[in-house]
């Protein structure tokens, strides 16, 4: 059974593994996280997975790869953390999960990696775009966003509470 601890432990442990995996190929070591993403690999842990977060945070967004929960600020290597999704089970995602990393000068780091092993540009659009790494000898995903992640999210909430 997962519960609130053991979740929370498993979001800090998939952090580090991603700050691993971005230190190993990166020189963006001190970047800050500001999202992280636990892959479900069943429908039952994905369930376990949703029940445990509810416990530590508050659904903000449902996506159609699942839950987007805002929890109280959770300390991981790379600095405090707000947004938490869990994903729905995915074969195209066999990993553990995910990690954003906010970082100074994302045009010059694209620049910088794009054209690297390993590297894609998987989102591109008008307002926004996602630089994502995948190394084979770790069971996680590191992401790159412009903007990032969380302040998309505090425009959404911004937009919304002008709608009311």
């Amino acid at each position: 059974m997962i519960t609130a601890e053991s979740i929370k432990i498993r979001i800090q442990q998939i952090v580090e593994t991603v700050k691993e995996l971005k230190d190993k190929h990166t020189t963006e070591k001190n970047a800050t996280v500001n999202y992280a993403c636990i892959f479900s690999q069943s429908q039952e842990e994905y369930q376990e997975l949703v029940v445990a977060a509810k416990k530590i945070g508050k659904i903000i967004e449902e996506t159609p790869t699942g839950f987007l929960f805002y929890i109280n600020p959770l300390p991981t290597v790379s600095g405090k953390l707000e947004l938490v999704k869990i994903r729905i089970p995915d074969s195209t995602r066999p990993e553990r999960g995910d990690a954003d990393f906010t970082i100074s000068n994302y045009l010059l780091f694209k620049k910088k990696y794009l054209s690297q092993q390993g590297w894609r540009l998987i989102k591109k659009r008008e307002d926004f775009e996602m630089l994502e790494f995948i190394d084979p000898e770790f069971d996680v995903r590191v992401y790159f966003s412009h903007p990032p992640l969380d302040q998309q999210v505090e425009i959404k909430k911004k937009i919304k509470k002008l709608m009311l």
